[in-house]
């Protein structure tokens, strides 16, 4: 059980929850994530660790809401409970020290990026970060990102932000040389689609990129085999061997049919938490 300390919105979809964790928090790194259950008899769901307080012992989390269990989470304030929360668990993302890192965060996997710069920074490496949104309202922790990084590029769809247009443009002019420019090596977090465009832009010039395969994690320990996903030809499980590939040796068209498998399951969850709020029996 981990007691909320606080919690905010930060995009009308998407919420922070700061937890007091210490055991979590001695020994969580970036790119790992834990699992969390909020009632007895409920799913358990994974959430990557967006960043972590030795010292103070806590753990911060991101929260989008899209299903039941992340609408149930959505509800809880400051000073309750979660009834479960495991980890840290999955592999650290690991990277050779002295070289540039741009990270590429969409929608959630902004959070994710967190503690990676802010890790990748105090060791004295060249950080940016480049976030995109459809538009400026959905962006979330910029200035938390400019805090820690080098520099932080702002993307949206429309433009009422920063660069308009998508992070894969951006993400050619900087491997181009424009601005902060070419990276070292490109961290790319958030919806698959996203993922595999940032795979594809930095693919033909070789510039050495992890993706995250946490949008396919189901139950977190490999027992499932939901999170499934093709590496170099090769099967590999996103919760105990990942979550973090090099997105090069990805199959996304197996990843993708795979991040769709439980539409219909996600839906009806959904539609009986609706029901159950209708009638005053949640």
């Amino acid at each position: 059980m981990a007691r909320i300390i606080e919690t905010r919105m930060l995009t009308p979809v998407t919420k922070y929850f700061l937890l007091d964790a210490p055991l979590i928090a001695a020994s969580a790194k970036a790119g790992q994530f834990v699992m969390l259950r909020v009632r007895e008899g409920g799913e358990r769901i994974p959430i990557t660790i967006a960043d972590y307080d030795r010292g103070a012992g806590t753990l911060t989390l991101v929260i989008q809401s899209v299903g039941a269990t992340t609408q149930r989470i959505h509800k809880l304030e400051a000073g309750d409970d979660i009834l479960d929360v495991a980890g840290p668990m999955g592999s650290p993302i690991e990277l050779p020290a002295g070289g540039h890192v741009c990270g590429v965060g969409g929608g959630f996997g902004s959070a994710a990026l967190l503690c990676l710069m802010r890790e990748l920074s105090a060791r004295g490496d060249r950080t940016t970060v480049i976030l995109g949104a459809r538009n400026k309202d959905l962006l979330m922790l910029v200035d938390d990102l400019r805090k820690v990084c080098d520099n932080v590029e702002v993307c949206t769809d429309d433009g009422s932000a920063g660069f308009k247009g998508f992070v894969t443009q951006r993400l050619q002019q900087l491997i181009d040389g424009d601005g902060s420019g070419r990276p070292d090596h490109v961290v790319a977090i958030g919806p698959m689609a996203m993922m595999r465009a940032v795979a594809e832009t930095t693919r033909g010039p070789g510039v050495h990129t992890l993706v995250s395969m946490d949008p396919l994690m189901v139950d977190g320990t490999g027992m499932c085999g939901g999170c499934r996903v093709t590496v170099a030809g090769k099967a590999q499980f996103a919760c105990v061997d990942g979550p973090c590939f090099d997105a090069h040796e990805v199959d996304f068209d197996v990843a993708m049919r795979r991040n769709k498998a439980y539409v219909k399951e996600e839906k009806r969850a959904v539609d009986r938490l609706s029901c159950m709020e209708e009638r005053g029996t949640i």
